[in-house]
């Protein structure tokens, strides 16, 4: 049984609806409106996205997070024409914060059931997570809306501050340096960041616990210069080996309740079967 035969099982078996129909429109020639007519369901009146889209958030209501997680299945489905991106730049544009980013998380989720790593103060700051992403994407796709120009001047500014970093942050910042288009800018920073970055990444494959590693960063071939390809061809070799389900498709974070489980394996399926195929690995 090969890769995907492998991920479609599995996803059967556990997956949700939104990634059993991403793996259908990507790989088995199903339909992509019917994924984004699930994804809509995650969309609420306020132009955010909740009901647990990021498993980790159970709560209804919209967070700046998912609206992130939303985005890239938008970008994998070539979407980004969808209403559903304005409608999500209008509801970040009322949650920004006064130095031109959105927070990590809103007050609004101490009223939700969520992992315990979602902890705000009353009035957060804006966050490089999930901005410089959420940014990124918007220009990848060549977006225009008010929200952006403020949001990527604070991921500028935020960015030229930072000398050490931590993995989620600096995997943002790889984001928005490889898709924002003053490249010349882009490629300065990240020649001043790319050790700093390569300190929160795991090179070995093997390496336990919860860890980052090069393809979390590197999801498909990057403009910036960050891993060489004997590194990423190890990485892609562990992707390709049955034992890697073991760890529900590379779930190694702490399962705080039963269900984030599955649904986070369902969702890195999806990824892991991306990343293959984006470097030529897929049969």
């Amino acid at each position: 049984m090969d890769v995907l035969d492998r991920a479609e099982r599995y996803l059967q078996l556990h997956g949700r609806l939104i990634d059993r129909l991403r793996f259908e429109a990507l790989f088995r020639d199903g339909s992509r409106e019917r994924a984004l007519d699930v994804l809509r369901c995650y969309q609420n009146p306020d132009g955010g996205f909740g009901h647990a889209l990021e498993p980790d958030l159970r709560g209804a209501g919209s967070q700046p997070e998912p609206v992130e997680v939303a985005f890239w299945i938008l970008d994998e489905l070539a979407a980004f024409d969808s209403p559903m991106v304005p409608a999500a730049c209008d509801y970040l544009a009322g949650v920004t914060a006064a130095d031109g980013g959105v927070p990590f998380v809103l007050p609004s989720v101490r009223d939700t059931l969520r992992a315990p790593w979602w902890q705000t103060d009353d009035d957060p700051p804006g966050n490089l997570i999930p901005t410089a992403s959420i940014a990124g994407l918007l220009h990848k796709h060549g977006i225009t809306h008010p929200w952006l120009a403020t949001a990527t001047d604070f991921c500028w500014s935020r960015i030229a501050a930072v000398q050490e970093t931590s993995p989620y942050e600096a995997r943002a910042i790889v984001t928005f340096l490889n898709l924002v288009t003053e490249r010349d800018r882009a490629e300065a920073e990240f020649a001043r960041l790319r050790e700093a970055i390569l300190a929160t990444v795991a090179l070995d494959p093997d390496t336990p616990g919860d860890v980052h590693f090069p393809l979390d960063f590197a999801p498909e071939p990057l403009r910036l210069p960050l891993f060489t390809q004997d590194v990423l061809d190890a990485h892609l070799d562990a992707f390709m080996d049955p034992r890697f389900e073991d760890d529900k498709w590379g779930l190694n974070w702490l399962i705080w309740t039963p269900v984030v489980e599955h649904e986070w394996g369902g969702y890195l399926a999806v990824q892991r079967l991306k990343t293959l195929r984006a470097y030529g690995r897929l049969p």
